[in-house]
């Protein structure tokens, strides 16, 4: 199938395809023309690399990730699930980091309320 269709198929836009073939994450052949050609198996490839983005995974750890998919679906082989386990460690930490930093915000602006209404 062409780029057009596969976007059309995907919802992902023509756009987002090239990126994802620039970075190794997704293959096509090129014709005599030039034209993008992608096989049967794109739109599943495509709805694979949405839903590790989805999942907050960069783009190289996907291009890791990729080869290792068991079935039609999200599963991955047993092979990778140390890799997705650490980047979930790291999303953990960053969240905690988060949160961390939101309650320190939430105090200055708490006492920054306070000291302005008694003023």
């Amino acid at each position: 199938m062409k780029i057009g269709e596969l976007s059309r198929r995907t919802g992902v836009s023509v756009r987002l395809l090239r990126y994802y073939e620039a970075q190794d994450l997704l293959a096509s052949h090129r014709t005599p023309g030039g034209h993008r050609h992608y096989g049967p198996e794109a739109p599943a490839a495509v709805a694979r690399i949405r839903a590790l983005l989805a999942a907050g995974l960069p783009t190289r750890v996907i291009r890791e990730v990729m080869p290792c998919f068991a079935g039609d679906g999200t599963e991955v082989q047993a092979c990778v699930l140390d890799h997705l386990r650490t980047q979930m460690a790291e999303l953990d930490s960053r969240i905690a980091d988060l949160t961390q930093a939101r309650t320190a915000l939430g105090d200055i602006l708490h006492a920054s309320t306070r000291a302005l209404t008694s003023a």
